[in-house]
């Protein structure tokens, strides 16, 4: 049984920093494309980035536009592990933050093509 499970949510003030992760179990997700989605109170869910492996140790990540230059996502291919750096954080990225999984290796950004979700994890920035 495949389970994602999201952790280092929090609260945290503004311009501060907070590195989430994404435990996967039940397979491995090396050759998988991952990504961070978050649902701000009261909206959809949106997404954030998405990291997938275009060769043995090299891997192509793409950002939404509100969070680039801020945040980093990485993967720990043998802890089946990853995680998402928020730097510089504000109230605007007060969301459930969840990690998502594919089973194709292409990064894409609508929440459909993700096969595999974990619960989520909390974040919220003070201001």
């Amino acid at each position: 049984q495949v389970q994602l499970v999201e952790s280092g949510g929090g609260l945290v003030q503004a311009g501060g920093s907070l590195r989430l992760s994404c435990a996967a179990s039940g397979r491995t997700f090396s050759s998988n494309a991952m990504a961070w989605f978050r649902q701000p109170p009261g909206k959809e869910r949106e997404f954030v980035a998405s990291i997938a492996r275009t060769g043995p140790n090299t891997y192509y990540a793409t950002y939404a536009d509100s969070v680039k230059g801020r945040f980093t996502i990485s993967r720990d291919n043998a802890k089946n592990m990853v995680y998402l750096q928020m730097n510089s954080v504000n109230p605007e990225d007060t969301a459930v933050y969840y990690c998502a999984a594919a089973n194709r290796n292409v990064v894409v950004t609508i929440a459909e093509r993700y096969d595999f979700w974990g619960q989520g994890t909390q974040v919220t920035v003070s201001s």
